[in-house]
């Protein structure tokens, strides 16, 4: 069993992240990390991203802007999910990309106006942040499809890099894990889960997304199923 957990970076999620991975009792936790990225991310030195290409701290201090306001930490999420998959004794692997270049290659190969496009987007979400993001979350789990597409007219650069090439690597990371490990969670941004969903076809895959971790009442049914192994209305 492969179990997709969709996140997001900025929220306040590592409880409910952390009790899914216990419950679920994998044999790995794959994180849609780089193992140089995780070390940042749960390191507490002001200097970590110091040696990082500029867009890639430009993004960075970006997220840990975003973070605060929702009383979190940039990958909290993922720092959560390691530490309880090394407390259940579980083997902990990163499957992305390494970060840092992929930033690097974004910005070599996006165009003049799309680069322009994603400035002035950067911009405008300084002044609302939170409430953009609440807004995007609630969006894309409508419709996902549409968001997407939307996304891919604007930023095409941006999502073949961060979005397509991707979730190529990392379900071939994934395939290879399912080889040797019978139950497997991985925690990738909720962005991920669909299209590396269909790139595993034929495996058995469960996916739980970012709107139930963020919803209070789809959680908590989420932790009763985990609890009982039992679906809600199942006899």
């Amino acid at each position: 069993m492969i179990t997709l957990l969709g996140t997001g970076h900025v929220f306040r999620i590592a409880e409910p992240v952390s009790f899914i991975v216990k419950n679920i009792w994998p044999d790995a936790v794959l994180i849609e990390l780089d193992e140089s990225r995780y070390n940042a991310i749960s390191s507490t030195d002001e200097k970590r991203w110091s040696g990082h290409d500029r867009a890639y701290r430009n993004m960075a201090k970006y997220q840990k802007s975003m973070a605060e306001e929702y009383g979190s930490q940039v990958g909290a999420e993922f720092v959560a999910a390691a530490e309880m998959g090394r407390t259940i004794g579980a083997v902990i692997e990163f499957i992305d990309k390494d970060a840092n270049q992929t930033m690097k290659e974004v910005w070599d190969e996006m165009p003049f106006f799309e680069r322009m496009r994603f400035n002035l987007s950067m911009i405008g979400d300084r002044f609302r942040r939170k409430k953009k993001a609440d807004a995007a979350v609630e969006e894309f789990a409508e419709n996902e499809k549409e968001y997407l597409a939307d996304m891919r007219r604007k930023y095409p650069t941006l999502v073949r890099k961060l979005i397509d090439e991707r979730n190529v690597h990392m379900a071939e990371k994934i395939a290879v894990a399912a080889e040797k490990y019978e139950n497997i969670i991985v925690v990738i941004g909720d962005g991920h889960v669909e299209g590396i969903a269909l790139l595993l076809a034929g495996e058995d895959i469960r996916k739980i997304r970012l709107r139930t971790l963020m919803d209070m009442e789809m959680m908590n049914s989420l932790r009763a199923e985990l609890w009982t192994g039992m679906k809600e209305g199942d006899e």
